[in-house]
């Protein structure tokens, strides 16, 4: 295998086991997420736990800063971490902090999570009204320094405002089309072509509530949705982002969903009957069931170069595009 094999989201309970199943399904690089809801310094205390990660597993895993990373975790049979934040609490109310969180190796930021931030708008809200005057600036700022805008659980019309204002291509690391299943954290046709024609990247879910007909979806119905959607979008914008929530204790889904914004239970996408986790199919349960989506795609037509696109290559390039400086600070001083 000469192409690389990358997941664009994760958020296990990580141990020993996964990074070993990492290796055991040919893992090269995952984006993972480090923060939900804390603040910059609570957000620093997982960066520091992380670190003890690398030093306890150096065999296995090393933190992911370039794309160049991602050909070093394959030279080295290892797997490069590259660190997300799924809700923009991690910056606080200041713009200073992107550029620190950057240099402190995030690479992934989404705007909002579900409800309505200081930056954008969430799926979750009754109403959309785009992105922010901070939001706005946030972006521009996203932009120069190489952190990637990720709007996987934001709104149309917040994604939309995100793609037009955006000057590098955004991400949607862990969707699926809502024309397949209408789940709210699925993503309109109209979202997904304005991504395709921008030169953003999807990561397709393999979070059971985004699939049609839950953890009993099958391998073929999941493949033949992303081949339907690499016909309207183009293989070349589209990868993997399972949403892997491997060995969390349905607590963790609490705070998710809950965070400290409300004091009563959200359900968000489950229900009072089914609060935790749901179950994930039987064909993806970790990281060493990799091979089992590349043989669903090549079952659907999908030739070699197409299939080593979507588990990985795709996200290769965009990660090659994406996670520089655009203008390094102090360039002219230092000339």
């Amino acid at each position: 295998m000469t192409t690389p094999r990358i997941d664009a989201l994760q958020y296990a309970n990580w141990s020993e086991d996964i990074f070993r199943q990492m290796r055991a399904g040919d893992v090269d690089a995952v984006h993972v997420t480090i923060t939900y809801h804390e603040t910059f310094r609570e957000t620093v205390l997982n960066i520091e736990a992380w670190n003890r990660w690398f030093e306890r597993f150096p065999d296995l895993i090393f933190q992911g800063f370039t794309a160049d990373d991602v050909a070093l975790a394959r030279q080295t049979g290892r797997t490069a971490i590259f660190f997300g934040s799924q809700n923009p609490s991690c910056m606080e109310d200041d713009i200073g902090l992107v550029e620190v969180l950057h240099r402190l190796g995030l690479r992934f930021m989404q705007l909002t999570y579900n409800n309505q931030s200081l930056l954008a708008t969430g799926c979750y809200e009754a109403e959309d009204t785009g992105l922010t005057r901070m939001g706005r600036e946030v972006v521009a700022e996203m932009n120069r320094v190489g952190l990637v805008v990720d709007m996987s659980h934001s709104g149309d019309r917040s994604t939309l405002e995100a793609i037009e204002h955006s000057t590098r291509p955004i991400a949607i690391t862990h969707a699926n089309p809502a024309s397949w299943h209408p789940a709210r954290r699925n993503k309109s046709d109209r979202v997904l072509q304005a991504l395709s024609e921008s030169g953003g990247m999807l990561g397709f879910s393999l979070y059971p509530h985004h699939l049609r007909g839950g953890g009993d979806c099958t391998l073929t119905e999941f493949c033949e949705m992303v081949a339907r959607t690499a016909e309207r979008m183009g293989v070349d914008r589209l990868g993997i982002g399972s949403d892997l929530c491997q060995d969390q204790p349905d607590s963790v889904v609490e705070w998710m969903r809950s965070g400290r914004w409300t004091k009563t239970v959200d359900f968000g996408e489950g229900s009072a009957d089914a609060p935790g986790f749901p179950p994930m199919p039987d064909w993806f349960r970790d990281n060493r069931d990799f091979d089992n989506i590349a043989q669903g795609l090549r079952a659907t037509g999908m030739c070699h170069a197409e299939v080593a696109g979507i588990m990985g290559g795709n996200w290769a390039r965009f990660f090659a595009e994406s996670f520089g400086s655009v203008a390094p600070r102090y360039k002219e001083a230092a000339q």
